[in-house]
């Protein structure tokens, strides 16, 4: 049985108004859980992509793809799913929100079949997790608490294959090519110490 509340004043508002809140509910009686099943956990292994809602401390939100060869998301047990965070733009928006909002909404979807799956839940982030020894090119390990999780209808879910993986999706026995925009003059000289792309700096240099 989910643990957090499906529906709010206005989900309810909307569904009384297209006279479906006995489906709604109906809904969440029969396809909603807050523990993985073997299931999801073979759908999940399976994705080499979902998408990651977040939002900062007043609500605004963020939507980000994460994308990886097929393993790089996993769920370790029944209440725990955990992912890479790898090498990207600096930005850090959606792990800035989790450190301010832990809660998170994850999209999975196989083009293919169709299908996609839901998970809401609680997230934190650790650059000490033990399991991070484990993903090639983590620099952190994002964990998330189910609270919710649910299978979508895929009847709108266009059939799509993928062509070929990411060259920048880190892997065992491969290196990723530094992207070209790290070269670029506007970027290069504001690179943080330890990047790939970062240009040598002189000793006592801490720009």
């Amino acid at each position: 049985m989910h643990v957090i509340p499906m529906y709010h004043d206005g989900s309810r508002q909307l569904q009384d108004h297209f006279q479906a809140r006995r489906l709604a509910d109906r809904m969440v009686e029969h396809i909603v859980h807050d523990t993985f099943i073997d299931d999801d956990r073979a759908f999940i292994d399976r994705r080499p992509l979902f998408f990651l809602a977040t939002a900062d401390a007043a609500g605004r939100p963020d939507c980000s793809y994460k994308g990886g060869v097929p393993g790089f998301v996993r769920v370790i047990d029944p209440t725990t799913l955990v992912f890479p965070s790898y090498d990207g733009n600096g930005m850090f928006k959606s792990l800035g929100n989790i450190l301010v909002n832990p809660q998170v909404g994850l999209l999975f979807i196989d083009f293919e079949s169709p299908k996609r799956l839901r998970v809401n839940g609680s997230a934190t982030i650790s650059a000490d997790d033990p399991l991070i020894g484990e993903f090639d090119g983590a620099q952190l390990i994002v964990r998330v608490r189910p609270e919710a999780i649910f299978p979508n209808c895929p009847r709108y879910i266009h059939k799509m294959q993928i062509i070929e993986q990411s060259v920048y999706a880190p892997r065992p026995g491969h290196s990723p090519p530094v992207p070209k925009w790290k070269n670029t003059p506007h970027f290069s000289e504001v690179l943080p110490p330890g990047d790939p792309a970062a240009p040598p700096r002189n000793k006592g240099d801490r720009r």
